[in-house]
């Protein structure tokens, strides 16, 4: 907890020290400067809203426990206590995700290379159910996409197909996609109603 509260305290500093140099010095910064700065303070944000929110909670827990050697307010305190030990464990849940070190590349944009694999022809097709899957996944999100590169399937969809999908946090959301993906279906080619099990690789 000493050390959440110390690297806390760290990132709540250089929060104000930016706040500080945005307000009263930006026109000695280029815009270059100003728009690092400023992207770094949005990163701190939420982690620094939340420790307020735990300071507030922990200095009215001190207030509380004073409350408890009176004899006429020590049952409402203990109340009060349960309630804001429980607020207290949500807001370290929640800041324990926040501090977790976050990947330099979650805000970039994803290249897709999505391949037939296993299955042939209907492997070429899994791949392109996949690519409708993950370019309306990407519309819904508000992305865009952009194919630079296919190869299409001799009875649908590709053998290969590349794109790039553009928005913010875009590899954050996708980056565990990658790998092979398996379907097992009576495939469009197949005529004796069998199941075939076909992969594609992303």
């Amino acid at each position: 907890m000493d050390k959440m509260l110390t690297r806390l305290e760290a990132m709540n500093a250089r929060y104000e020290e930016i706040s500080n140099m945005l307000i009263n010095s930006p026109a000695s910064l280029d815009a270059r400067s100003y728009g690092k700065l400023s992207k770094e303070q949005a990163s701190l944000q939420a982690t620094v809203d939340a420790y307020h929110q735990l300071k507030d909670v922990m200095d009215k827990i001190e207030e509380n426990k004073l409350l408890l050697s009176d004899h006429e307010l020590r049952e409402m305190a203990e109340m009060e206590l349960e309630d804001l030990n429980q607020q207290k464990q949500k807001i370290i849940d929640h800041l324990e995700v926040l501090l977790i070190e976050k990947d330099p590349n979650d805000e970039c944009n994803a290249i897709f290379e999505i391949k037939g694999a296993a299955g042939g022809d209907e492997g070429n097709i899994f791949a392109g159910d996949l690519f409708r899957m993950y370019t309306r996944y990407a519309e819904k999100k508000g992305f865009t996409y952009q194919v630079y590169n296919s190869v299409d399937g001799t009875a649908g969809g590709f053998s290969q197909i590349e794109l790039i999908i553009k928005g913010k946090n875009a590899y954050s959301i996708l980056k565990y996609e990658s790998g092979s993906h398996r379907v097992q279906r009576v495939p469009v080619t197949e005529s004796n109603g069998r199941l075939q099990t076909s992969t594609a690789t992303v």
